[in-house]
């Protein structure tokens, strides 16, 4: 068995002939040569938007580090400038003017993907050819609450008080922005699978925050409308709730094949939680990566005794940083090969 269909057969419960692994971030700012590609492009958004430099910065990890699956280079904010928002990357992060009532809410768009933002999925087109089946290609988007918080916040935030504020004092317009971003959400990534994505991940990296209480209200019921619209479409669809253990239980109905997993609930509890019929992924601390390779390997062995020979994809707990040496990426991948590796299969 090759990479080309490794992750792919993972998810689906299929015997694989060694754990699959790929890396939130992978094609980022500690490889060099994603540091030489992004002086090429100039800005972060000229990289996203230019898509023979998104294609090069995608496939550098899969040559580099050895990596199971690519994952498309962009931004999650990327559709949100579409519908209507003024998007700035500055070197402090991510800056957008902030849409706080109903009058701004009912002002956005729901914007047509691929006329759009056609630079996305010629990006998809490059990707698959020059990768020409050696690993799968992921998509990926936001997810609704996510997305929200930067509608709201204008940025990221640590107590997400305006998004908050948005949610208990008027949540008829929090639903109402929530669903057009659902809307939002279902048209990119079907354009992102039409156009050749082979799995999708939803990134929840913020939803965290909320109370389970409120997570079943505000982000939830929109998880589940996104998949049961791009579920027919026929790819695995990934999801992945930041900090969301005391989500993981609800988070586990939402009808994702996989469930993305931080690193604050070790793999076999999360498996307790949520039955033996969903793939999970992940999930090592990225700061481990820092760590000697000795260390590295302890970690990750770990990690893969608790999940047991099925139904795992390794990953981090959240995207790489841009301190790891890339030795010590490629060193993770080595060790989850090895020690993953299940010599019956064919």
């Amino acid at each position: 068995m090759s990479r080309a269909d490794r992750l792919l057969r993972a998810i689906a419960g299929e015997t694989v002939d060694t754990t699959p692994i790929w890396i939130m971030r992978q094609a980022g700012r500690y490889l060099p040569e994603y540091r030489a590609t992004r002086a090429k492009a100039g800005s972060f958004l000229d990289l996203c938007k230019t898509p023979e430099l998104a294609c090069e910065v995608t496939i550098q990890p899969v040559d580099r580090i050895g990596v199971d699956a690519a994952i498309l280079f962009s931004d999650i904010l990327i559709p949100i400038e579409k519908m209507g928002v003024p998007l700035s990357f500055p070197a402090e992060g991510p800056r957008l003017e902030p849409v706080r009532d109903r009058a701004g809410i009912d002002a956005l768009r729901i914007p047509d993907a691929d006329a759009e933002m056609p630079y996305v999925m010629e990006a998809i087109r490059l990707v698959r050819r020059a990768l020409d089946g050696k690993v799968p290609l992921i998509g990926f988007s936001g997810a609704p609450f996510t997305l929200m918080t930067y509608v709201v916040e204008g940025q990221t935030s640590k107590q997400f008080a305006e998004t908050k504020r948005l949610m208990f004092t008027a949540p008829d317009a929090a639903h109402a922005l929530l669903a057009k971003l659902s809307d939002t959400v279902i048209a990119y990534l079907t354009a992102q699978i039409r156009a050749g994505a082979q799995v999708v991940q939803l990134f929840d990296s913020w939803v965290g925050q909320l109370a389970p209480e409120d997570f079943r209200v505000f982000a939830l019921p929109y998880v589940k409308k996104i998949i049961a619209a791009i579920k027919p479409l026929g790819v695995p669809i990934i999801y992945f709730a930041n900090d969301g253990a005391a989500l993981l239980r609800d988070a586990a109905t939402c009808g994702a094949d996989v469930l993305g997993l931080d690193w604050r609930l070790p793999l076999d509890e999360a498996r307790r939680m949520t039955g033996d019929a969903i793939t999970l992924q992940g999930n090592l601390d990225p700061c481990v990566l820092f760590s000697p390779v000795a260390e590295i390997e302890r970690r990750a062995a770990d990690i893969l005794r608790r999940a047991g020979d099925r139904l795992h994809v390794f990953n981090l707990g959240h995207g790489i940083l841009p301190p790891t040496p890339p030795e010590h990426a490629q060193a993770l991948v080595e060790i989850v090969h090895r020690l993953g590796a299940r010599p019956a299969a064919k």
